[in-house]
């Protein structure tokens, strides 16, 4: 094998998608298709506005975790609804109270500055 297949082979086994995972993501690929047929956007003309194929659409609208990230981003930028990524994770309550949870007071007295030295 040679040194460039060692270092660019793609792992053997795909971690395993959650069926609420896939559920959520199928979910949102509807909600997509939903939303391009109330603007009565052909899947053709929208698939060559976010600069992919038919069978990427379809993937896209039938929540394939596969589509990448960009694909959906602009999917949302055509149908007007890119405003709705700032919602996602905006408001992340667990990582939060974590963080809150990690900065416990120090046990340590505070160090004396030059100007606090006793003379």
């Amino acid at each position: 094998m040679a040194l460039t297949d060692m270092l660019f082979a793609m792992p053997n086994q795909v971690p395993p998608l959650y069926p609420r995972y896939r559920r959520l993501a199928s979910n949102l690929g509807e909600r997509i298709r939903h939303a391009r047929l109330r603007r009565r956007m052909s899947a053709t003309e929208m698939a060559e506005r976010i600069g992919v194929s038919r069978p990427t659409l379809r993937s896209l609208e039938r929540g394939d975790m596969t589509v990448s990230l960009g694909v959906l981003v602009r999917a949302l930028g055509v149908l007007g609804l890119e405003a709705d990524l700032d919602h996602l994770a905006a408001d992340d309550l667990l990582g939060r109270r974590l963080q809150d949870a990690d900065a416990r007071p120090s046990r340590r007295r505070p160090r004396l500055e030059a100007a606090d030295e006793i003379p």
